[in-house]
Order: C-alpha cells, then structure tokens, then sequence
C-alpha cells in the first residue's frame, strides 16, 4: 500500500468527533485511507442525525491488510458496543488499534476524546500516559502542534499541588530531547526552544527556588550540548508577541501555563502529538463537548490538520 491508513479510535460514543470527521471528510481529500475504529451502531446513528451519507464498509481484522482501501466509502472495523459496557468498548478498539500498530499495518494513529476520568479511573494521568504503557514507552512529551508555535508541558495532568515535586533537570533534558528529535525527523530542523520558570517573574521568596536551582542549571547543560534553548522565562510574558515570534516550541512546567495561551492564541488550530512513541499518535485539540452534540457547531480544524499532517507521513 502506497500511503499507510490513518487509524481513527473515535473515541467517546457520546462525544462530537463523528460530526466532526463528516465535515472533514466532506470538504477534503486525502491520499492516504482512512480506517475507523468504531461501532456500527453509532456510525449509523450519528450519520443519520448529521444528515451524512456515505456508502460503508465493513473491514475484518483477519482481510485487513489484504483489502485495498480507498476513501470512497468509509471504512470501519465495527467493535461491538452496549452503553453499560462503554469502558470495554473503548479498551477493545484500543487493543484493535494496537494490534495493527504492532503488525506494520501502520504508524499513524488518531484517538477522538475520551472522558479520562470514566475510563481511565485514576489509573492513569491521561491518554498519553495508558497508551505509552502499552507499548512499554518511559520517556514521553505531550507536544500541542501548529505550524508556528508549538508548546509542551513538563508535567501533565498533574494537581497543581504535585507540580513543584516532579521538576527535575533529568525530566527537561529529556522533553528537550524529544521535541529537537521530532522537529529534525519531520521538519528538518533544529528548533528554537524557550523554556519558562515556574514562580512568578522566575523568583520566589522560599529558600529552594526551582527557577534558579533546577530549570537554569538544566538550560546551561542543554545549550552546552548544542541544543537552542533559552530561559527561563516569566509565563505571563513569554507569550507575547515580540516574544514567542522568536521560537518554535515553548517548553512550560505545567498544563494550563502552556495550553491556555496557546488555545487562546491558535484556538482549534494545533493538535495533540505524543512524542516518544514508535508510531504517530495525534489526538485532535479539543474533549467530548457533550453539550455541542447535535447542533452541528462543531469545529473540524483541529481534526483536519492532524490528517493532513499524517497524510504526508
């Protein structure tokens, strides 16, 4: 097969993905095939109430790499679903989607959101994390893309209150690591990387700051071996635009330090790539949104650049 298949989990069954990949899927073409992972029932069901037609068609594990899959129609591994079982659900399309992975079949793979908190009750901090489990992955980054600026949490979905606890200079090397190895692999370039403080204006008023004592140390060794880092920088600063124009990734310590200028700035234009992993995993920038279920105001940007950007892999 010339282009690998994009694997799409579709996620949470009560979620606005499916709208989502119908209006992508209406207004672009793609070379590369796209294999959903999902219930007939609620492809059906959710075709019907998008007013989406398009012809299915039903893919068997076992013929899977024997079939010569195009876009014509939308093909689907159906996995069987019943509401009081959702987490068995969501876990068999995992597995599904893991096994392909794991045959060759492909390295592109895109999961809809899930409710981390029903399905992965509190076992793991997120998505990212379950899924580096299973393919035995230590050294991880959670990278929101756009072809501007890009920006990576140090710690993810982590209690505020843990944070200070898990910086460490061994943590930041490796995160720079894997954004410089991703931008060179896939842009050909050597990014331009800042890295913000933690306290406030990078000081603190305690005897141990993290600023001085963990994050500056581990910028100096950083740039010692060739990597283009600065900082540490204030957050409430580093994100304007006489700043952040000079850099292709901003490295934060924590979630929201990072996530909420970038969706505030890019909205629905990035999406979630895990780095670290043997296979492209991108989850598109936005959760279930219950609440936007059916009223066709749902949008697909964040979905669309993620297939465009693997359908060039």
């Amino acid at each position: 097969m010339k282009n690998k298949p994009i694997l799409i989990l579709t996620g949470d069954p009560r979620s606005i993905f499916l709208e989502i990949f119908f209006k992508s899927f209406k207004k672009n073409k793609f070379k590369s095939p796209l294999l959903l992972i999902s219930s007939k029932k609620i492809l059906v069901s959710q075709m019907r109430k998008n007013k989406f037609k398009k012809k299915i068609r039903f893919i068997h594990l076992k013929d899977v790499k024997k079939s010569k899959l195009d876009n014509e129609s939308i093909n689907l591994v159906d996995v069987g679903y019943s509401q009081k079982k959702q987490n068995e659900y969501l876990k068999n399309c995992f597995d599904i989607s893991f096994k392909l992975i794991k045959s060759g079949f492909t390295n592109k793979f895109i999961n809809g959101p899930i409710s981390k908190a029903q399905f992965l009750n509190k076992k793991f901090l997120g998505i990212t994390e379950y899924i580096s489990k299973k393919f035995n992955i230590k050294k991880i980054a959670m990278l929101i893309y756009n072809n501007d600026l890009s920006v990576c949490p140090l710690t993810t979905h982590l209690p505020i209150k843990l944070v200070s606890k898990k910086i460490n200079q061994k943590k930041i090397k490796e995160k720079i690591e894997l954004i410089d190895n991703f931008f060179k692999k896939n842009f050909n370039i050597k990014p331009k990387i800042a890295i913000t403080g933690l306290n406030p204006h990078c000081e603190s008023i305690l005897k141990f700051n993290e600023d001085k004592d963990i994050i500056l140390p581990s910028i100096k060794s950083l740039k010692k071996r060739g990597y283009k880092v600065d900082g540490p920088f204030p957050a409430d600063t580093i994100f304007l635009k006489q700043n952040r124009k000079n850099y292709n990734v901003i490295l934060g310590m924590y979630h929201d330090q990072v996530l909420t200028p970038i969706k505030t700035l890019k909205e629905y234009d990035a999406f979630n790539i895990t780095l670290g992993l043997p296979f492209y995993r991108i989850s598109p920038d936005h959760g279930p949104n219950i609440n936007m279920i059916n009223k066709n105001k749902s949008n697909p940007l964040s979905l669309v650049k993620a297939l465009k950007f693997l359908d060039k892999k």
